[in-house]
């Protein structure tokens, strides 16, 4: 996967409704330093400067930190708000009926949700053990994701730790950046292989 390719910012269009004209700017300013830095991380550059964010924010340097206390500030707001614009997705309702068509249509779930934070997640990862934001944000990550298979998984699957820790690490992120990345698949062959190691760990459960 090249991560020279541009990724569009997934969040929804800013639309602060205010009758202070200043608030409305500086909000703006604010979400444009966001995407932003979103913006160079899909283009490659895994650790963009102030300056260079402040460059395709099209703002000064000092508006930069006049929002943010640093870097790490807007990172912990992207973090967050990025986060809160995928939640819809992780939480739409299945439309398979049995456990085995959702357990593979979680697979087009997990994917679309990956690619649209492709560049951002790998650069988490390399800043993991430089922030405590950062690895709070992943456990609640690994929650949030867990909770979610749990609740399409047969009680039996969800006690037998192995299997469900097999399952959980197939559909991890960590899982498509390997694909994707290292063994250069394109996401609907990365898609497939997915769907391979699935059907593979359940081959053998009797439950129906």
């Amino acid at each position: 996967m090249s991560t020279a390719t541009q990724t569009k910012s997934p969040w929804p269009i800013f639309e602060a409704v205010t009758e202070d004209g200043r608030r409305l700017r500086s909000g703006r300013s604010r979400r444009r330093i966001i995407e932003a830095l979103f913006d160079l991380l899909g283009e490659g550059n895994m650790s963009p400067s102030a300056a260079s964010v402040a460059d395709r924010a099209n703002v000064g340097l000092r508006t930069v930190f006049r929002h943010f206390e640093d870097m790490d500030s807007i990172y912990n707001e992207m973090t967050e708000a990025l986060a809160t614009a995928i939640m819809p997705k992780l939480l739409a309702p299945y439309e398979s009926a049995t456990w085995r068509e959702r357990l593979m249509e979680c697979v087009e779930k997990r994917a679309d949700i990956y690619e649209s934070v492709f560049p951002m997640k790998v650069c988490m990862t390399l800043r993991y053990f430089q922030s405590d934001f950062l690895r709070k944000q992943y456990q609640k990550d690994v929650k949030m994701l867990r909770s979610t298979l749990t609740a399409i998984l047969p009680g039996e699957i969800v006690a037998d730790r192995q299997l469900f820790a097999a399952l959980e690490v197939t559909l991890s992120f960590a899982t498509w950046r390997r694909l994707r990345q290292d063994q250069n698949m394109s996401g609907e062959e990365a898609k497939g292989t997915l769907r391979l190691m699935l059907r593979g760990l359940i081959a053998d459960v009797t439950q129906a």
